[in-house]
Parts: C-alpha cells; structure tokens; sequence
C-alpha cells in the first residue's frame, strides 16, 4: 500500500515539475558533461532536474540576474551525478545560491597553541554541511567553461561534496552503494590521494589537479569531475578509482561515449 502510494506521489510532482522541453533544449546545448547520455538517459535527467527545482530554492545574489535557462543548467549538471542513484542523496538542505562572480568566504582555524586565525578565501563554489550549496556563474557558465580545463566542473565539483556529506561530513567517503566493499575504496581511494601528495612533494608532474591534494574530500570531488568530464583520463591514469566511481554512481561515462 505505502509503495504504491509513494509511486502515485512521485508520478503526480513529475508531472507537476516536467522542464519545458524547448528550456530543457536550449540549456542544454552547451553543456559538454551531458554530451555522451543517449535519448533515455536524458528523458530520465529532465526529470530528475524538474523535481531537484521543486525541492530547492535558487537564490541570486550581489545583485545576479539569475534566469531560467540558468537555473536548468545548474540543475541538470547536478542531476548528472545522481542520474542512476536517486533525488534522496540531496536529501537534508534546500538553497543553492548562486553569485556573479568569485565571492570572498572568511575562515578561523585554531593552531596548536590554541591561537585562532583568521583568512580569506576566494572562491568558485562551496558546499556546507545542511547548508547551501554556494556558486559563482563565472565558473559555472558553460560558454566559459568550456575554454578552461576541459575536466573542470564547478557544479560536479560542490555537489560531489554534498553526496560526501551524507554521512554527516565531507572526507572522502561517501556513502557506498550495497554491492561496494568499504575496504576495497578505502584501499584504492588512499593509494591513489597518496601518489598524488608524493608526486606533488618530489615536484612531479601529476595527472590531475593539483587541488586535489588539499583533503581526500578534495580528492573525491575532483576525480569526480574527471570521471564526467574526462573518463578516458581518469581510467588511464588511476584506472582503480575510474573502477569504484563507475559502481558508485551506477554509470560508466566511457561505455556511453
């Protein structure tokens, strides 16, 4: 009774929250993550997308014009990554705010002499915990986007730190799917941040961005772009995380390319 009551409710907000087509067309176009998804595949993301919209609220600040078509794109990138899995891992928090540009976070770390620090930080994109998920459009828009890195992807990226929140903090381990073995990510994910550290301290070149070596939560959203963004790279160069991030998000970018 509650399966079929739950399956009544869902198909009633798909109707209720269906993209317009010709938006959802036109949003689109530009985003290359989307490139490889076949005709069903994206059938599935234009809804997952419209539901994400119902669920969260999109806010412009310091002064955005923030439209429609961008608002789908954001929406879509980030459907992206649950495409096979389901809306419940965005479970927990309700905004995604989304400035013009770069925007100045202040942080305090305590030393250890118990000396509090204060800083600043430039960034593109943030992700708290219940919180919102903080963008800058100059990094998210496509049309920049792809002059850049090609497997840079700011959306991918935060909302690659809210799937590693789930578990109540963001470390790299998110939670597994039932079928995955903790010991074997465990095992693969820190041989893998470990090669990197030891290449970027004897001044290697290393494979991926450097900026993956600041945490393993850092490490788990960059090659989460890289597996969406460049799969061929990824499986070249750490072939065993291409292998667990493919069970993890139930895709495999390089089968669909």
């Amino acid at each position: 009774m509650f399966e079929s009551l739950k399956r009544w409710y869902h198909s009633t907000l798909l109707r209720d929250a269906r993209i317009p087509f010709h938006l959802w067309q036109q949003s689109i176009e530009e985003l290359v993550a989307l490139k490889r998804l076949n005709s069903r595949q994206l059938i599935r993301l234009r809804k997952l997308a419209g539901l994400f919209l119902r669920e969260k609220k999109f806010s412009a600040a310091a002064g955005l014009e923030l439209s429609e078509k961008m608002i789908v794109q954001i929406a879509a990138q980030a459907c992206l990554l649950i495409l096979n899995r389901g809306l419940g891992d965005f479970d927990g928090w309700h905004e995604v705010i989304v400035y013009p540009d770069a925007f100045i976070v202040d942080y305090e770390h305590v030393d250890e002499a118990g000396v509090v620090h204060s800083s600043e930080r430039t960034l593109g994109g943030e992700a708290w915990g219940r919180g919102p998920v903080i963008l800058s459009w100059a990094d998210v828009d496509p049309v920049r986007q792809n002059t850049r890195q090609p497997a840079s992807n700011v959306v991918l990226h935060e909302f690659a730190h809210k799937l590693d929140m789930l578990n109540g903090v963001a470390n790299g381990m998110p939670v597994l799917n039932q079928d995955m073995q903790r010991e074997d990510w465990t095992r693969i994910f820190n041989c893998a941040y470990e090669r990197l550290l030891r290449g970027l301290e004897h001044g290697h070149h290393v494979s991926i961005d450097p900026y993956a070596a600041h945490s393993p939560a850092e490490f788990f959203a960059v090659v989460s772009e890289y597996f969406f963004m460049a799969p061929l790279h990824l499986k070249k160069h750490y072939p065993g995380v291409y292998e667990e991030l493919k069970k993890y998000y139930r895709q495999n970018p390089l089968a669909d390319s």
